[in-house]
């Protein structure tokens, strides 16, 4: 696809992400709308997948480290064809198979179940490890929340993908600069990102602008031709991104909008997505 498609496929993304969020009156849209467009660049052009078969044994492994933001994986899952869009509006409902983190057993898609913080790298990290025993070409990614790496296990992790070269493996942290406290340097400063990742033998790539697809599309090139060291994409992006209120708002982070605010994001996606129309 062309940027400008993926661009539009965001939009589309970023839609049912506060679709799902407004449904449930409950969820995560900051970090979501964050990494829409990383979402949307993984599952519409970087990854080999298909809908039709989400348990192909070649298939390319998506762990969502920072499980929280399942609104986000969930909402492009459903644009690619692996459920049904109107899905997302049972977000988080009884019965429904879109859990608040996400579920391997129930959902279409979802390679690893989970949700709590620091844990996805490790499964990401083994899944890596079972391709090169196996002698298998699949390619495993993870995404990771800025705030999500001051967990310890996190590095615990990171250490042995280095120490085994895992050129298959490629962590993504989505540097929005918020957590559910307020900015993560207040919190537990894990600045620098890159340097940390350098020290534990990983290639690093540094993305200014990681809502622009250009400069996704570079990143995640550079990350496939990388041999011999596992890759970490740090990604600068704007919370909230898409949602003029959202944007830069740690409050934002675990809340739903009301009626007047979902109406508010939906009427401003929409216009984004007819300015993209016109290009």
């Amino acid at each position: 696809m062309t940027d400008l498609e993926l661009q539009k496929k965001a939009v589309e993304v970023r839609k049912g992400v506060v679709t799902g969020v407004h449904a449930a009156k409950a969820g995560h849209p900051g970090g979501s709308l964050s990494a829409a467009d990383v979402f949307t660049y993984l599952y519409f052009e970087e990854m080999n997948i298909d809908p039709k078969d989400p348990k192909k044994p070649d298939r390319d492994r998506f762990v969502l480290s920072k499980g929280h933001t399942a609104p986000g994986l969930y909402s492009a899952l459903a644009n690619r064809g692996f459920f049904p869009v109107e899905d997302l509006k049972t977000l988080r409902h009884i019965g429904s198979h879109l859990q608040g983190h996400p579920c391997v057993q129930h959902t279409p898609g979802i390679d690893a179940s989970s949700g709590s913080l620091g844990q996805g790298i490790s499964v990401a990290v083994g899944m890596a490890l079972s391709a090169k025993l196996s002698n298998d070409n699949y390619r495993v990614y993870t995404l990771l929340g800025d705030g999500e790496i001051q967990e310890g296990q996190v590095w615990e992790a990171s250490m042995f993908a280095g120490h085994r070269k895992l050129d298959n493996l490629c962590v993504i942290v989505d540097n929005n600069g918020l957590q559910i406290d307020g900015r993560i340097d207040d919190v537990c400063s894990p600045y620098p990102i890159d340097e940390k990742f350098k020290a534990f033998n990983f290639h690093v790539i540094n993305v200014a602008d990681g809502n622009d697809m250009a400069s996704l599309r570079k990143a995640f090139d550079e990350a496939k031709a990388t041999k011999g060291q596992p890759t970490a994409i740090v990604m600068k992006t704007v919370k909230g991104k898409g949602v003029s209120y959202m944007e830069n708002q740690a409050g934002w982070h675990g809340k739903a909008p009301n009626d007047e605010e979902y109406a508010i994001a939906m009427e401003e996606l929409e216009k984004a997505g007819e300015a993209l129309c016109q290009k």
